[in-house]
């Protein structure tokens, strides 16, 4: 029987995303809690998001935090991408760069998964490096659109290409590899 965890996010693309990539080796079950973020570094807030999941939930959870990271900017908007997105778009996010020759950035993403109330979260995070450009591609997901990986932008890639290489990809590859290692058969299914 595969592992089955409580994913818990309100976002229908992450879902999406997460399932593809993880099923059928690991169930998910979409859980769409909406929990406070605390301030912090992308570990604190994705630590914290854990805790307050496993409690609500009372049984194992996974939640995921994006950061988009600025070089130009020491890191910034980083965990608070979501925010920035939704005030400024796409365009006042290349607006940010618009005085730096330095356009790379880095997508972060990082999981928390906790075997319920309790049990300290464990981290998985994935990386990857890129630019912010002006927006090409469908805009149905977050700054897709801006992120340029090896030339194109993840909106211009279909879902598989994406989910092969993305900062995503990356984290759950991590998540996949410690459950086949460390959690096969420990962990219960959700209530």
């Amino acid at each position: 029987m595969a592992p089955c965890v409580n994913f818990v996010t309100g976002n229908a693309n992450k879902l999406r995303e997460v399932k593809a990539i993880l099923e059928p080796a690991i169930e998910v079950r979409s859980n769409p809690l909406d929990l406070d973020e605390v301030q912090g570094s992308i570990e604190e807030v994705t630590q914290s998001k854990c805790r307050r999941a496993a409690d609500l939930v009372n049984g194992p959870v996974l939640v995921e935090d994006t950061s988009l990271c600025f070089n130009a900017l020491s890191g910034l908007p980083g965990p608070y991408i979501k925010w920035f997105s939704s005030e400024i778009g796409h365009q006042g996010l290349n607006n940010l760069l618009a005085a730096y020759t330095d356009k790379s950035a880095e997508a972060v993403c990082t999981f928390g998964y906790s075997a319920g109330p309790g049990h300290e979260p464990i981290l998985f995070q994935g990386r990857c490096s890129g630019k912010i450009v002006p927006p090409r591609g469908p805009s149905r997901f977050g700054w897709d659109p801006i992120f340029e990986y090896e030339g194109q932008t993840y909106a211009e890639m279909d879902g598989a290409q994406k989910n092969s290489i993305s900062h995503r990809a990356r984290a759950l590859k991590k998540l996949q590899e410690w459950f086949r290692d460390h959690a096969e058969g420990s962990v219960t299914a959700p209530q």
